[in-house]
């Protein structure tokens, strides 16, 4: 994975997958994939699904003419509630994209070290 910074501040994490180095062949499935890892997972809880391209494409927004769907999977890990600046860091979410030849996997930094380590492994582990 490649740590970028977006916007100068924002932490993002970057996975490019070729189309023929996975199983699944749109961001449906990718997203049933990390949904089905979430739903198992002892501490997180499934949240919701956002269409992002669609969502875009009713408020008639621009798109990158390469990008063919983006769809972000919702989510929390949160096993404790510490202090109120918690609720400014989750829940999480991971954005599928699809492009004509590769998907891109993209979330945040979590605050949690664990967190991002189990988000960085379930995205790696979509390559065949």
């Amino acid at each position: 994975m490649k740590q970028t910074t977006f916007k100068d501040k924002y932490p993002v994490w970057t996975l490019e997958l070729n189309k023929n180095e996975i199983k699944q062949k749109n961001v449906e499935e990718i997203i049933a994939y990390f949904k089905a890892l979430i739903e198992a997972h002892p501490i997180a809880k499934y949240i919701a699904i956002f269409n992002h391209y669609e969502h875009t494409t009713d408020i008639g927004g621009p798109i990158a003419p390469e990008i063919k769907d983006m769809q972000n999977i919702i989510f929390c890990f949160g096993p404790e509630i510490p202090s109120t600046k918690v609720a400014a860091v989750r829940p999480r979410t991971i954005g599928i994209c699809e492009l004509e030849d590769r998907f891109i996997i993209e979330f945040m930094e979590a605050p949690s070290e664990k967190a991002h380590d189990t988000m960085e492994e379930w995205a790696k582990a979509l390559k065949c």
